[in-house]
């Protein structure tokens, strides 16, 4: 699997589970997402999952649906904690796939 992407088990991503991986230059991981179910609009719609130093599977993040303020189109996001990682889930580069996802990286804004 290419790295930096998720492929989830549907095209409907809010529901599906997925596997991934996310890679930087300071770190590699390879991830697990399993759906929320809540009735919380602000919950995450899914818990992002990773392998501890020994090799146990641990709540890293979430992935969050998001709604474009401009154009009213739904997008999700992805968080890693412990990295301080944030990035947003696209279509994959030449891929009409919707089930794969790539991670698009985004950093803090800078404060005015």
């Amino acid at each position: 699997m290419t790295t930096n992407c998720i492929k989830f088990t549907s095209d409907d991503i809010e529901t599906a589970k997925g596997v991934g991986s996310i890679s930087t230059l300071t770190f590699d991981l390879d991830i697990t997402v399993e759906p929320v179910a809540s009735s919380n609009p602000m919950a995450p719609t899914h818990r992002v999952l990773g392998r501890s130093p020994r090799g146990k599977l641990v709540e890293c993040g979430g992935i969050w649906k998001k709604q474009n303020k401009d154009t009213g189109s739904d997008y999700f996001t992805l968080t890693v904690r412990d990295h301080a990682f944030n990035a947003n889930l696209g279509k994959a580069a030449s891929q009409d796939d919707m089930s794969l996802q790539a991670i698009i990286p985004w950093g803090p804004k800078e404060a005015a």
